[in-house]
C-alpha cells in the first residue's frame, strides 16, 4: 500500500466513540498549541514503499545523467566532428559552448514543469522529463557530421542539445521534491543521498562506455562514427527509465487530494483544497509571481549554494577528463579511469555522508565540503600535476571527498528551503538558474581563462576556490533543517509509535 497516514492521538481512558465526537475540538487545540502542524494527522510511512519510490527515482536520475554525462566525455571528439575549423582549443571551446547552450534552457524547463509538477503530479512530469531527454539524446546520434551537411551539422547539435536542457530542468527539481516529500524527517539526508548516487551512476556508466569504445575502436573510428553508439544506447535506456518512473507512486500530498475528491472523509474536500491550493488548475498562472515576490531571499541563497556547488561538481566530473587529456596530456584511457574510480569511491560512501548529515545536521557537512575546496583544491592540483599515479590518486581524492560531502547532502538540503505549497516550482527555479549560470558554464568558462591565462593549468584550482568561498558563506546563511519536517508539511515519521509520541509532547490530551 502506498505510503499512508495515521491520525496519531494520544492514549486515552475516555470512550472512543465521545473522544471521536469532539475530535474536531481536539484539533482545533492542538493546531492552537502548534501552529507549525496544521493537522494531527502525521505521516507514518511505509518504509518498504519510500525504498521502492527512492529506488526507482534514482534509477531514472541515473538514466537522464548518463544521456547528459556522454556529451562530457565526448567532448574532444565532438569538437572535432561538429566544429573542425581553426585550432584543438577553439574546436574545443565551441563543443563546450554547445555543452552551456543547453544549461541556457533550463530556467525555462524549470520554469515550466515546477508549476505543471504542483499540478498533474510529480510523477507525470518525471516521466516526461525522462521521455524528452531520451529522445533528444538519441537524435544527436543521428546527426550527420559536419562533413556531410555542412554549417547544418552544428545548428541540429545545438537544437538537441536544447530539448536535453530543457528537459533537465524538471528533473532535480522534481526528483529531489518526490524523495523529500516520501522520506521520513529524521532520514531524508540518507534516502536523498541515493538520489546523487544516482547521478554518479549514470555518469560512470557513461565514462564507462566511452573508455570501452575508445579503448577498442580507437581514435580514428571514434571520430568517423564509434562516438554515434553511445548516444544511440539512449533510446532503450529511456524506455527502461521511463517504465521505472511510470511504476512511481505519488506523494503523499497528492494521494490526500485524490482521496478527498473521491472520498468524503473526516476533513472536507473545501478544507483539502484549501490546504492544496498549490495543486489547482490555476497554480502555474499564480505561483510564478508568488516565488519571485515571496521566496526570493531562499532564492538567492539557494542559488548561491547550488552555483558553488556545481561549480565544483562540474569541474570534477565533466571537466576533469578533458583536463587531464588536452591540458596534463594524460591517455585519454588513463585520464577517464582515473575519473571512473573517483566516481566509484564515491559512490561507495555517498549514503554514509546521507546518515551523517540526518544525525550532525546539514550544515556542518556542507560547510566540510566548501571550506574543503577552498583550502585543499590547489595542493590536489598539484598532486595531480605532478603525473606519478601515486600522486594523482591522492589528488582526486582529496578532490571527491570534498565533493561528496556536498553530494551527499544537498538533496535533502535544497527541497527544505521551501514551503511545501512552492516547493517544486521554487526549486526547480533557483536551480536551474544556478546551474545555468555556473555549473553548465564551468568547462567553457575554465576553458577562456586558462587560453587568456597563457595555459596556466592551475585556474580550476583558483576558479574551485572561489565559489567555494562563496558557498561556505551561503551555508553559513542557511538554517538547519536535519530532522524537521519540511515546511508546510507536517511531521513525517518512520513508525506510529514516533508519531504518538510527537502528538503526546506537542499536543497534550485536552480536556473536555
Amino acid at each position: 500500500m502506498p505510503t499512508g497516514s495515521t491520525e496519531a492521538e494520544p492514549a486515552t481512558d475516555r470512550d472512543p466513540e465521545a473522544f471521536k465526537r469532539h475530535r474536531n475540538l481536539f484539533r482545533a487545540v492542538a493546531r492552537r498549541r502548534n501552529p507549525r502542524l496544521r493537522r494531527t494527522d502525521i505521516t507514518v510511512t511505509d518504509e518498504r514503499v519510500v525504498k521502492r519510490a527512492v529506488k526507482a527515482a534514482a534509477l531514472g536520475n541515473a538514466m537522464e545523467w548518463f544521456d547528459f554525462g556522454i556529451y562530457s566525455y565526448l567532448a574532444v571528439t565532438i569538437g572535432k566532428v561538429f566544429f573542425p575549423g581553426g585550432s584543438d582549443t577553439v574546436s574545443l571551446l565551441s563543443s563546450f559552448a554547445t555543452f552551456a547552450v543547453a544549461f541556457l534552457v533550463r530556467p525555462i524547463g524549470g520554469a515550466f514543469f515546477g508549476p505543471l509538477g504542483d499540478r498533474i503530479g510529480r510523477k507525470k512530469v518525471l516521466a516526461l522529463t525522462m521521455i524528452m531527454m531520451a529522445a533528444g539524446t538519441l537524435c544527436i546520434g543521428l546527426i550527420p557530421s559536419y562533413a556531410t551537411i555542412g554549417l547544418w551539422s552544428p545548428i541540429l547539435l545545438i537544437i538537441f542539445r536544447m530539448i536535453q536542457g530543457f528537459s533537465t530542468g524538471g528533473e532535480y527539481g522534481g526528483a529531489s521534491t518526490f524523495i523529500a516529500e516520501y522520506a521520513p524527517d529524521k532520514k531524508r539526508g540518507f534516502f536523498g543521498s541515493f538520489l546523487e548516487m544516482g547521478t554518479l551512476a549514470g555518469y560512470t556508466g557513461a565514462a564507462g562506455l566511452v573508455l570501452i569504445l575508445n579503448t577498442t575502436l580507437g581514435s580514428e573510428t571514434m571520430h568517423d562514427w564509434g562516438w554515434r553508439i553511445p548516444f544511440l544506447v539512449a533510446g532503450p535506456l529511456g524506455l527502461v527509465g521511463l517504465y521505472l518512473r511510470m511504476k512511481l507512486d505519488e506523494t503523499p500530498a497528492f494521494q490526500k487530494l485524490e482521496a478527498a475528491q473521491t472520498h468524503n472523509g473526516e476533513a472536507t474536500v473545501t478544507e483539502t483544497e484549501a490546504e492544496f491550493s498549490h495543486l489547482s488548475e490555476n497554480a502555474p498562472k499564480k505561483k510564478l509571481s508568488e516565488i519571485f515576490a515571496q521566496q526570493w531571499p531562499m532564492l538567492i541563497l539557494c542559488i548561491a549554494l547550488v552555483g558553488a556547488y556545481n561549480i565544483c561538481h562540474y569541474m570534477l566530473l565533466s571537466y576533469m577528463p578533458t583536463y587531464l587529456t588536452d591540458t596534463l596530456h594524460y591517455d585519454e584511457a588513463h585520464g577517464l579511469l582515473i575519473v571512473i574510480g573517483t566516481m566509484v569511491v564515491l559512490m561507495c560512501i555517498i549514503s554514509s555522508v546521507g546518515k551523517l548529515n540526518d544525525r550532525f545536521g546539514r550544515k556542518p557537512l556542507l560547510m566540510t565540503g566548501m571550506l574543503g575546496f577552498f583550502l585543499l583544491s590547489a595542493p590536489a592540483f598539484l598532486l595531480v600535476k605532478a603525473g606519478s599515479l601515486a600522486a594523482i590518486i591522492p589528488g582526486m581524492l582529496i578532490l571527491g571527498l570534498c565533493l561528496v560531502c556536498l553530494l551527499g547532502t544537498m538533496s535533502a538540503a535544497l527541497p527544505a528551503l521551501f514551503p511545501t505549497s512552492v516547493r517544486y516550482g521554487s526549486l526547480s527555479i533557483g536551480y536551474n538558474l544556478a546551474v545555468s549560470l555556473f555549473g553548465g558554464t564551468t568547462p567553457l568558462v575554465i576553458t577562456a581563462l586558462m587560453d587568456a591565462a597563457d595555459g596556466n593549468d592551475m585556474i580550476p584550482a583558483y576558479y574551485a576556490m572561489g565559489a567555494a568561498l562563496i558557498g561556505a558563506i551561503a551555508v553559513a546563511c542557511m538554517k538547519e533543517t536535519a530532522q524537521q519536517p519540511l515546511e508546510g508539511s507536517p511531521p513525517a515519521v518512520a513508525t506510529k509509535e514516533e508519531a504518538v509520541e510527537i502528538v503526546t509532547a506537542q499536543s497534550p490530551d485536552p480536556r473536555f
